[in-house]
C-alpha cells in the first residue's frame, strides 16, 4: 500500500511537546469539590494569590480537587507499590502537593473500578504537568506462571531495577486542568499495566520490563465504577447525603479530604452486618456516628460531578475492621472448606498483603451476604465455585509470606459476601434463556485453576469448562454469536445446585467485547511500523520484519496473530465518545483528545527520523473487516540519537 506519511500537513515549529509521565501508573481521577475544571480557553494564566492551602481562612478563595485511581488489565495478579506524592504544577510554574502523606496502592486492585484518593485544597489556576513519586522499596508484584502465583521484580530497560522514581505529568494542550472556585473539575489519569510492561516469566523471580508511563486525561475515557472510603464525618438524612474524611485504599491513617456521596432508595446498607436500603440504611449509618469506617462503591456524573453510591459498607462490614479478611476467588470447596487463589489479606491489625492462596473455613454460623441481594439469610451453599468474595473472619497464624504453604482462615462465627463475578468465553450455542459457551477464564484467571467438583446436582451435573451454562434471562446475543468472543458478569449457581452453571446480570457478545491491539518492534524499533498514516485512521504493516514477539489483538479470551492475517490491519478512531490519543519518547509523553492532531505529530515524527518501538489500542475489533475502531492509541517513538 502507498505510504501517506508525506501527505500529512506540517506542524507549526517544533512537534508539539505535551509532556507526559513515564512510566506505568493507574489511571487517576481528579474531579472537584468546590474547585472547577474544564477544557475552555484559559480563564486566568496565573494562581490566585489570596489562597494558601495551608490556612484554613482563605478557604474559599480555593478550588478542590478530587483525585482518582484506576488501571488497565494487564498480566499482574498484584502491584503494590507506595505512592510517596502527587504534584501539580501551573503554567506559570507554582507547584502545589495533593497528597497528605505516602500511600500504599495495588494497581492490579483497579481494572474494573476507580478509586478516589484525595481531595486536595488548591489555588485556582490553569494546571498543565505535575509529577507523582513510586517508592518500589517494598513493593509486592506477582504474576501467573503456570496457573500459580510467582514474585516479579520491576526492572528499567537498562536491566536496573527499580526503587525510587519520579514520573513527570504533562497535559495537552487542548485539555489542561482549569481549577476554578464553585465549580468542579475532572482528570484522570490512567495507568496501563499492560501497554506499561513486558513480562519473563522464564526468570526467577519473573521479571517485568517496564517503559513507565501514565496517562491524564480531563475527559476520562473509561467509565467504571467508583470507590470510596473513609471514617463517617456526618450524615444528613434531608438530602440523602453523607460526608466522609476521605481515607483511600486499605489506608488507617491520614486525612485525605472531605468527599460528600449521595444515596438514593435502591442503595444498599451493610452496617454492621446488618442488610437496609435507601434511608433506613442511611439512618443506620448514622446511629453508627461519626468516625465509622465505611466504603462505597457507585458512579460519578461526570456533568455534575456527583458520586452517588449503588451500595454502601460500615462498620464492622468494612474488611479488616474488627476482624481479618480474606478477598479472592473460591477455586475449590471440599465440604465447609473454600479454597481463596489470589488473595488479598487484609488483618485488623497489620498492613494488607498478597497470598497466593488462603484455606476457609465456614459453617452453619457464618453470614452469607449478595451484592444487588436484599436477602440475608443466604446459607453457606450459596458459595460455589469461580465466586468473587470478601470473607470475614479470623487468621490465627499470621504470616505476610505470600508463596508459605495453603494458610488456614476461620469464618465460621464471620461472614462472607458475594461479589458480580466476571467470566470469559467462546459462545457454542444459543437458545432462549441460556447459552452455552467454552470457559476460558474467570476473573482473569485460567479456567485450569477450578475445580468444578461438587457444583452439580450429580456428579454427571458438575460445571464442565467445555459446554459451560450461563443462564441469559431476557439478556439477547447478537445473531451468529456461535464461536464468538463472550463476557459475562453475574453469579455462579449455588453449590451444588447446577445446572446451569452460572446466571449472567450482564452478558457481552462479540459485537461490544472491548479488545487490545499490541505490537512491538524490537528494542531497536523500525522505521516503517505503518503503510499509511493519515488525519482519518492507520494502516499497520503487519509483515514488518521488525515485529517481534508481541503481535496480536485479543478479543475477549481469543489472541488473534497479526502476522497471520491476510491483510493489514487498519486502526480507526471512533465516531463517538471521549478519545485519547498519546506518543511517549524515552522522557515525555504527548497527549491528544484529538485523532488528527495524534497523527499529524506521529507522521511528522516518523519523517524526522523516529523509530517505533512499540504500540497499543484498545476499543472493538471486526474481525471480518480487519478493522480496529478505537478509543484509546499509544505508540511509543525512538528519537534519533
Amino acid at each position: 500500500m502507498k505510504n501517506t506519511y508525506q501527505d500529512l500537513p506540517e506542524l507549526a515549529g517544533t512537534r508539539k511537546i505535551v509532556g507526559w509521565m513515564t512510566m506505568l501508573f493507574a489511571s487517576v481521577i481528579l474531579a472537584a469539590c468546590g474547585g472547577g475544571a474544564g477544557t475552555a480557553a484559559n480563564p486566568d494564566s496565573g494562581t490566585t494569590a489570596a489562597c494558601d492551602p495551608n490556612d484554613d481562612s482563605t478557604f474559599d478563595e480555593c478550588g478542590t480537587v478530587l483525585v482518582a485511581l484506576t488501571d488497565a488489565n494487564g498480566d499482574f495478579l498484584n502491584y503494590t507499590v507506595d505512592v510517596m506524592s502527587l504534584k501539580l504544577e501551573t503554567a506559570d510554574g507554582r507547584v502545589v502537593e495533593t497528597m497528605p502523606r505516602k500511600t500504599r496502592i495495588n494497581f492490579s486492585d483497579y481494572v474494573d473500578l476507580t478509586e478516589l484518593v484525595t481531595v486536595a485544597t488548591i489555588p485556582p489556576a490553569t494546571y498543565v504537568a505535575g509529577t507523582i513519586s513510586l517508592d518500589y522499596a517494598d513493593a509486592e508484584v506477582f504474576v501467573e506462571a503456570d496457573g500459580a502465583s510467582k514474585e516479579a521484580v520491576v526492572k528499567n530497560p537498562e536491566g536496573e531495577t527499580l526503587t525510587q522514581t519520579t514520573l513527570k505529568i504533562n497535559l495537552s494542550n487542548r485539555d489542561q486542568l482549569i481549577v476554578t472556585r464553585g465549580r468542579p473539575a475532572l482528570l484522570q489519569l490512567d495507568f496501563d499495566l499492560d501497554a506499561s510492561h513486558t513480562v519473563d516469566i522464564a526468570e526467577t523471580p519473573a521479571e517485568a520490563i517496564s517503559e513507565q508511563f501514565i496517562l491524564a486525561e480531563v475527559a476520562p475515557v473509561d467509565e467504571k465504577d467508583i470507590r470510596v472510603r473513609g471514617p463517617l464525618v456526618d450524615v444528613s438524612i434531608d438530602e440523602l447525603t453523607y460526608t466522609v474524611a476521605l481515607r483511600p485504599f486499605h489506608d488507617r491513617a491520614g486525612d485525605f479530604g472531605r468527599i460528600k456521596v449521595h444515596v438514593t432508595k435502591d442503595t444498599e446498607f451493610e452496617v454492621n452486618e446488618v442488610v437496609s436500603m435507601g434511608v433506613d440504611g442511611l439512618s443506620a449509618l448514622e446511629v453508627a456516628g461519626p468516625g465509622t469506617p465505611t466504603v462505597a462503591k457507585g458512579t460519578l456524573d461526570v456533568a455534575e460531578r456527583k458520586f452517588t453510591a449503588d451500595i454502601v459498607l460500615a462498620g464492622t462490614s468494612v474488611p479488616g475492621i474488627d476482624r481479618d479478611a480474606v478477598i479472592g476467588n473460591v477455586i475449590k470447596r471440599d465440604g465447609n472448606f473454600l479454597t481463596i487463589r489470589g488473595a488479598t489479606i487484609v488483618p485488623s491489625d497489620r498492613r494488607t498483603h498478597f497470598h497466593d492462596d488462603v484455606v476457609v473455613e465456614v459453617g452453619p454460623d457464618t453470614k452469607v451476604l449478595k451484592d444487588g441481594d436484599r436477602v440475608s439469610d443466604l446459607s453457606i451453599k450459596a458459595i460455589s465455585i469461580g465466586q468473587r468474595v470478601t470473607i470475614r473472619g479470623n487468621q490465627p497464624t499470621p504470616t505476610t509470606d505470600a508463596l508459605a504453604p495453603q494458610i488456614l482462615f476461620d469464618a465460621t462465627q464471620g461472614s462472607v459476601r458475594m461479589h458480580v463475578t466476571h467470566l470469559s468465553g467462546i459462545v457454542k450455542t444459543v437458545m432462549p434463556g441460556q447459552t452455552d459457551i467454552t470457559l476460558h477464564s474467570i476473573d482473569r484467571r485460567r479456567v485450569q485453576i477450578f475445580d468444578f467438583s461438587g457444583t452439580g446436582q450429580t456428579e454427571g451435573q458438575d460445571a464442565d469448562p467445555e459446554n459451560y451454562e450461563v443462564a441469559t434471562g431476557n439478556l439477547t446475543l447478537a445473531d451468529f454469536a456461535e464461536g464468538k468472543p463472550i463476557v459475562a458478569r453475574g453469579f455462579p449457581t449455588a453449590f451444588g445446585w447446577a445446572p446451569p452453571d452460572f446466571t449472567g446480570r450482564t452478558v457481552i457478545d462479540y459485537t461490544d467485547v472491548r479488545s487490545v491491539l499490541g505490537v512491538g518492534w524490537g528494542a531497536m524499533g523500525t522505521e516503517m511500523p505503518f503503510h499509511e498514516v493519515t488525519r482519518e485512521y492507520l494502516v499497520l504493516d503487519n509483515q514488518n520484519q521488525d515485529i517481534d514477539e508481541r503481535h496480536y489483538i485479543k478479543q475477549g479470551p481469543v489472541l488473534i496473530d497479526l502476522t497471520t492475517l491476510d491483510s493489514n490491519t487498519k486502526i480507526v478512531p471512533r465516531e463517538t465518545d471521549r478519545l485519547a490519543f498519546y506518543i511517549k519518547t524515552a522522557d515525555s509523553i504527548r497527549m491528544y483528545s484529538h485523532f488528527a492532531d495524534f497523527a499529524d505529530d506521529l507522521g511528522e515524527s516518523l519523517l524526522a527520523g523516529d523509530k517505533a518501538r512499540s504500540m497499543h489500542a484498545r476499543g472493538r475489533y471486526d474481525a471480518g473487516a480487519n478493522e480496529f475502531t478505537a478509543y484509546k492509541i499509544g505508540v511509543y517513538l525512538l528519537e534519533p540519537q
